[in-house]
């Protein structure tokens, strides 16, 4: 026991100590949790063989993964990736294997190796890749997608390949490495390695049964797993819900998926497959965010936990002995890989940063190259210090992915650079409003100021939303609004009213600035982001500011009070004097911000702030009171008031 919360405590400590360092300097939780990894195991020597059945155990944290991911995608989302998944990440297995297998047959090595390696390098890091594409909001860009599409199509391919290594053991070689026992994959070869355990009487039975009946009962399995996620889901759930303990939810859940994993272990297939599958198949359930808090946790943690197996994982000893050899490999895997991906991305019409993010980011090895490389070793496909040698490539090539996307970030600043910038359209109109910005916030204001017959004049920097707008009929014009020649050549000096509904704070500061000085009659309506924004605006000398979530929070709340117990008639009330009131006290706060200071330093600003909510408080509660003797006198239904306050701070 001591020895357990001895580990545990190593870890969890180094991952506190360094990961939040790693994410503060932009590097990211994966390298952190790699860098923890180091420094526990290959530089302070205090953590080493427990980390292998650590490892076995914190791969799991992949398949919740890939169960999560599941969750996000509807069968009709999966259906539409076919092509990707068939074309691209099909091209890019075969392609990337033939390559690689290529490359070591010229190193001298036999084919047979060397198109076990080549299979086993094929494969990116689904667990790295993912978790950096989220973290950077990359997950939603074409080269994402593409990424993502590659990636479950190798984690599909990994069942095939363990299938065929056996066809490529070399009979000169003995089997002297550890089982395949990773990520829960069996194979009817090495069910003899497992150590006797409650699942060992039904593996041996599976194990025993005719090919026919094998595949029948993988079959069914796989269809159970379908059919009970669509079924059978939503009573569990129910009932499981009617005990109203919250503890069963999150017990419900990882039922799920211990289940199912351990169902598709049992006939030989990837558990992490098998749970992408029911993720899918719950993606459109009432209970999936439900299921998807319950989950994440051990998500995050069981990952964080891998990378840093990683890292303790790399043989320091081979690496220091012949680092030439180990870099060479590492870097060759890398640049081959990375070639593949790149004419990939050329027939697959990609462009610009998806481009290089899709080369750079899958040009590592993966997770899944320890199962195969265990299992070829056991095969009897190669040899124990040659397996060694492909865990130690892996295991930088992973080590190296974050350095990789910094290198993604870097290829496309510049290529941000060098791409010529569109000239500004020349704008043959004349307004009188100048709507500047059409994002979500500035289309709304213009479709309601074009449908009540006033002419607007459009103006965004955006190329794309500009091409949008005019396959929808709306005419709008290319160039940056902050510009102040656009404004001009736009009518500023003959417009009534000019909306400033950029998304940057900055710019749209710099653009009330200079129309107030060209246009002191000028009606400015400007968006602002937040409170010190609305300051700055104010300073700059809009008329009229909009925080751009005040209005619908006001209306989120009056929804609040209305399922208290409220009235309509009072929660309409009650929100109006909050508006009104709450609009007088930032004209009155503005007058004491100063440009530069943060609110909680600023101590006059703090004080009249305190004193303007219990202005509010009174304000409303003298409100309740004024309602509720008009509703008992009135014999008639009030007029309800307004849907949403008018758009102003």
């Amino acid at each position: 026991m001591e020895g357990i919360l001895l580990q545990a405590s190593m870890y969890l400590g180094a991952a506190v100590l360094i990961v939040p360092l790693a994410v503060r300097f932009g590097l990211g939780s994966v390298l952190g949790y790699l860098a923890a990894g180091i420094l526990v195991g290959p530089v302070l020597g205090i953590a080493g063989t427990e980390s292998k059945d650590l490892q076995h155990f914190a791969e799991f944290g992949v398949v919740l993964m890939l169960f999560l991911i599941g969750l996000e995608l509807e069968p009709k989302t999966l259906w539409n990736m076919r092509h990707k998944l068939i074309g691209l990440g099909g091209a890019q297995v075969v392609l990337t294997t033939l390559a690689i297998a290529a490359a070591l047959m010229l190193l001298g090595l036999v084919w047979q190796v060397a198109l076990t390696l080549g299979l086993v390098m094929s494969l990116s890091s689904t667990a790295i890749v993912l978790q950096t594409l989220t973290e950077k909001n990359l997950m939603r860009t074409a080269g994402g997608r593409s990424s993502f599409s590659v990636l479950l199509t190798q984690d599909i391919a990994v069942v095939p390949m363990l299938a065929f290594l056996p066809l490529l053991a070399l009979p000169a070689i003995t089997s002297t490495g550890p089982t395949a026992q990773q990520f829960g994959i069996t194979n009817a070869t090495d069910t003899a390695a497992i150590p006797e355990n409650a699942a060992e009487p039904l593996l041996t039975l599976v194990d025993k049964l005719p090919n026919w009946a094998a595949t029948a009962l993988t079959l069914a399995i796989v269809a159970g797993i379908v059919l009970a996620g669509h079924f059978l889901t939503r009573p569990v759930f129910r009932f499981v819900h009617a005990a109203r303990l919250p503890e069963m939810s999150t017990f419900i859940s990882l039922l799920i998926v211990f289940g199912i994993a351990f169902s598709m272990m049992l006939v030989g297939l990837s558990p992490a497959l098998g749970t992408f599958v029911a993720g899918v198949v719950l993606a459109n359930s009432e209970f999936r965010h439900q299921i998807e808090a319950d989950i994440k946790p051990f998500k995050g943690l069981l990952l964080g936990l891998f990378f840093m197996t990683v890292g303790i994982g790399i043989d320091t000893r081979t690496l220091l002995d012949e680092p030439v050899t180990v870099l060479g490999l590492t870097l060759g895997l890398i640049a081959i890989k990375a070639t593949v991906l790149f004419g990939l991305s050329l027939v697959f019409r990609m462009r610009g940063q998806d481009r290089i993010l899709f080369s750079l980011g899958l040009a590592q090895a993966g997770e899944f190259g320890f199962v195969l490389v265990s299992f070829a070793r056991q095969q009897g496909i190669f040899s124990a210090s040659r397996g060694e040698m492909a865990l130690l490539v892996i295991s930088l090539s992973m080590l190296l992915t974050p350095l990789l996307f910094f290198g993604f970030e870097h290829l496309s600043q510049r290529l941000r650079a060098r791409t010529p910038e569109r000239a500004p359209d020349e704008i043959d109109e004349k307004g009188r409003v100048i709507i500047a910005g059409i994002g979500r916030f500035g289309q709304v204001v213009n479709r309601l100021v074009r449908m009540s017959g006033l002419s607007t004049v459009v103006l965004d920097a955006d190329a794309g939303t500009i091409e949008t707008m005019r396959r929808f009929g709306v005419k709008g014009f290319f160039g940056d609004p902050t510009r102040p020649e656009l404004l001009e050549a736009a009518g500023l000096a003959d417009a009534a009213v000019l909306v400033v509904a950029v998304d940057d704070a900055d710019n749209a500061t710099k653009i009330v600035r200079f129309a107030r000085s060209q246009r002191p009659d000028l009606h400015i309506v400007a968006r602002a982001r937040d409170r010190v924004h609305v300051y700055e605006l104010y300073q700059a000398g809009a008329s009229d500011i909009v925080r751009e979530t005040f209005d619908s929070s006001i209306r989120a709340g009056r929804y609040v009070l209305e399922n208290m117990g409220f009235t309509e008639y009072e929660a309409a009330k009650l929100s109006q004097t909050y508006f009104k009131v709450d609009r007088g006290a930032m004209r009155d706060l503005a007058q004491l911000w100063v440009p530069g200071q943060p609110v909680h330093l600023n101590d006059a600003y703090v004080e009249r702030a305190k004193q303007l909510d219990r202005d509010l408080e009174t304000a409303l509660i003298e409100e309740l009171y004024e309602v509720e003797p008009m509703q008992a006198d009135s014999s008639s239904d009030p007029v309800p008031a307004p849907e949403t306050p008018p758009s102003s701070a």
